[in-house]
């Protein structure tokens, strides 16, 4: 094969992520990492706290335009994170934003809100909390799962379904659904989805227990192409 068409090939196969580059994005979210942490709920432990990172992800809106958002999960999962945001970059799959849960919008006086998070269809990481309406710690207590566009993609029980108001239609855009490739992706590294619980469907959640082994030194802001 000549050397053109391979560059060609190459050029094409990249082309996706071309426009990322090109200073045409809307930004959702550019915090600090003071900023990302205000209001951080003082029962957190140092040790969850220090493994948390701000990831910077790129991603097309609801508007059909690329975005820049941030979310704070531990920094053992950016790797997986990126990937799975670059797939849904690939595929054109629109998330609504990416703003950290500490953004002065969910922040209800008091704690980090995640119901004020759904409500506004906001795709947010760690937030030191309980499980809803449970007495253990949510996976994103430890940074350790991710709400992808929650309104559109809603927590339903028997008796109750969150965010309020919220209808789960697979045909709209921004959702997932059993075969969706981005849960299939999430899945192929090792990430649980809510969508397949037994007594309630979860259809914006993914989480992972991270290991040791799984990502390099940390760093405490990662940028979308590091």
């Amino acid at each position: 094969m000549k050397k053109t068409t391979v560059r060609i090939l190459l050029l094409l196969s990249l082309s996706f992520i071309s426009p990322v580059f090109a200073g045409n994005i809307i930004t959702d979210s550019n915090m600090s990492i003071e900023e990302a942490f205000l209001n951080v709920n003082p029962d957190c432990p140092y040790e969850i706290l220090e493994n948390q990172s701000l990831i910077e992800l790129i991603y097309y809106g609801y508007d059909g335009r690329l975005h820049k958002g941030q979310v704070v999960m531990d920094y053992r999962l950016a790797d997986d994170l990126k990937a799975v945001f670059r797939l849904a970059l690939k595929m054109k799959f629109p998330i609504a934003h990416a703003v950290p849960i500490s953004a002065p919008a969910y922040f209800n006086g008091t704690e980090w809100d995640d119901n004020l998070s759904m409500a506004d269809n906001n795709t947010s990481g760690f937030n030191y909390r309980k499980a809803y309406k449970q007495k253990n710690l949510s996976k994103h207590a430890y940074g350790y799962a991710i709400d992808i566009n929650p309104f559109d993609n809603p927590y339903i029980t028997k008796n109750f379904s969150v965010p309020p108001g919220a209808v789960y239609d697979r045909s709209k855009k921004g959702t997932f659904y059993t075969g969706h490739p981005i849960v299939i992706e999430f899945k192929r590294r090792g990430w649980t989805w809510g969508g397949d619980w037994a007594n309630s469907k979860d259809y914006q959640h993914f989480q992972k227990v991270p290991s040791d082994s799984q990502s390099s030194k940390y760093k405490n802001y990662i940028k979308w192409d590091d």
